[in-house]
């Protein structure tokens, strides 16, 4: 089984009291929680797809808690993962990092960025009964005025008429933010996000 998660902001106190207001005691509450979350869901040989911003910590800290997370994990790098940079780090306890990846989830295309792509790679793509075959997971905005903007763009994006292969259709613009709040911090699958997307765009 795949999952999909982002921005856990691991050791990150700010997102308690401030951006995300959480509403942890404290660092080691929210820490301990979404592990307690994490493992739950993911078994030994399940893959995770982290979107950005696992840790917050130091690199000793960060490693230890990588080694505690059920999983293969693989990571695309967001601007707070600074324990990459430390030598240090093991590295080895993620299959892959990278910034950008394109993945194949039950024969649809997953494109995997930190950052909204809004132009991403088969945005236009549908199968033989119009369904999308390209998905955009992503994290970094949270819920905040950004993640408004997204939904405008997505909404009129889908409006949006285009001649494609003689035929005039809507553009199935499909970006998904994997914001572990979103999921009461647990990774889901795919499908299981787009259900949580499905009922917000809905209202």
């Amino acid at each position: 089984m795949r999952y999909y998660i982002a921005d856990c902001h691991f050791f990150h106190l700010a997102m308690n009291d401030k951006m995300d207001q959480r509403g942890f005691e404290s660092t080691e509450s929210m820490n301990k929680f979404m592990l307690k979350q994490w493992n739950s869901r993911v078994r030994k040989n399940d893959e995770v797809v982290i979107l950005g911003d696992l840790s917050f910590g130091k690199w000793e800290q960060t490693q230890t808690l990588v080694e505690r997370l059920n999983g293969k994990k693989y990571l695309i790098a967001g601007n707070h993962d600074k324990y990459l940079n430390n030598k240090s780090f093991n590295k080895e306890l993620f299959k892959k990092i990278t910034s950008y990846d394109e993945m194949q989830d039950n024969n649809r295309k997953v494109i995997l960025c930190h950052y909204p792509i809004f132009c991403y790679n088969g945005q236009n793509r549908v199968d033989d009964f119009g369904n999308p075959k390209v998905y955009m997971l992503h994290g970094h905005i949270h819920n905040t005025i950004d993640q408004a903007l997204v939904d405008k763009f997505v909404e009129e994006t889908r409006k949006t008429k285009r001649i494609i292969q003689g035929k005039e259709q809507g553009i199935p613009c499909n970006i998904i933010n994997c914001f572990c709040m979103k999921s009461n911090y647990i990774p889901l699958t795919l499908d299981e996000w787009i259900e949580i997307e499905n009922k917000g765009l809905k209202g």
